[in-house]
């Protein structure tokens, strides 16, 4: 416990390796992690978490690359925790984010990391909400959450981040699947990328005609729809202020506490799973869900008991 309370303060003094060696702690979730998160909290800043979601393809993380470039512009630090898909064999990232972001490499004030999803759904690594308090209390903001990009389950970043971005591209198919997947329900922004192709301003043009029509499957002010060309920067500025003008509205009370009820809610699961697996009766109970002497959902209510 002291050597984790000692990396935190050297991560909020801003010191590289310290942070490091923390989120590793985080992801692993090493012994102390859990004793750590009160202080681990108090030391946060108020950065600005953004979620960046979409489906594969869309051009998520060369987005990231070139908004982290564009905040660095107007001299922020900015924090990057990057979600891949996990490795079969060993459970680890693959860290293509970071192939894609190498020219921030040398930069001290952006720091990327690459967390393993580790089967998670909803696009996330459990930690992951952990890792961008740390990188809160290492003095980044705005912290960008990049999830993996797995389809229907990303709307999970929604319960995370202030500031939901989902990432479009044209050309994709029938821009309806976008809504059926419930992506666009969560989006504070969406961005058609890759606007040199063709048709990328009519694949715009059609997502604001049915946000604005979408017969109440987007309840609030419909998000606005923006085009960029992440590769040469185009429309990324315009992009980054949208990001920055939707800050304070993320910061109402409804949506703070929309956001802890969740955020709430999956701790509660993620807890009462693990001290259920750890109770005596957690074999047995298995065996008989697997034999079907018991339903799953009464058996989870008696390893609660």
């Amino acid at each position: 416990m002291a050597d984790l309370a000692e990396l935190l303060r050297g991560a909020v003094a801003g010191e590289r390796l310290p942070l490091a060696r923390l989120l590793t702690a985080i992801e692993n979730d090493a012994p102390g992690i859990r004793e750590l998160l009160p202080g681990l909290f108090a030391a946060g800043r108020g950065a600005h978490l953004v979620g960046i979601t979409g489906p594969p393809g869309s051009g998520k993380s060369t987005l990231v690359n070139a908004l982290a470039a564009e905040w660095r512009r107007r001299g922020r630090r900015v924090g990057v925790v990057a979600v891949d898909p996990s490795s079969p064999n060993t459970g680890g990232a693959i860290m293509g984010d970071r192939i894609r972001m190498m020219e921030h490499v040398a930069d001290p004030d952006v720091f990327v990391r690459s967390m393993a999803s580790r089967g998670e759904l909803g696009g996330l690594a459990a930690s992951t909400w952990i890792a961008a308090a740390a990188l809160d209390a290492a003095g980044y903001d705005p912290v960008l959450v990049e999830t993996v990009g797995a389809g229907q389950s990303e709307v999970e970043i929604a319960g995370l981040a202030e500031t939901t971005v989902v990432v479009e591209m044209p050309e994709a198919g029938d821009e309806v699947q976008a809504i059926k997947a419930g992506l666009l329900e969560v989006a504070d922004l969406v961005i058609v990328n890759k606007g040199d192709r063709p048709n990328a301003d009519r694949a715009a043009r059609q997502l604001r005609a049915m946000l604005s029509s979408a017969g109440g499957r987007v309840a609030r002010q419909p998000p606005r729809v923006l085009v960029t060309t992440a590769t040469t920067q185009e429309g990324v500025a315009a992009a980054a202020d949208a990001i920055e003008a939707h800050r304070s509205a993320a910061r109402e009370p409804l949506h703070a506490r929309d956001r802890a009820t969740h955020q709430l809610r999956r701790a509660l699961g993620e807890l009462a799973a693990r001290r259920a697996a750890s109770s005596s009766e957690w074999e047995s109970t298995v065996e008989q869900v697997a034999s079907r002497q018991v339903d799953p959902l009464t058996a989870a209510e008696r390893l609660l008991r």
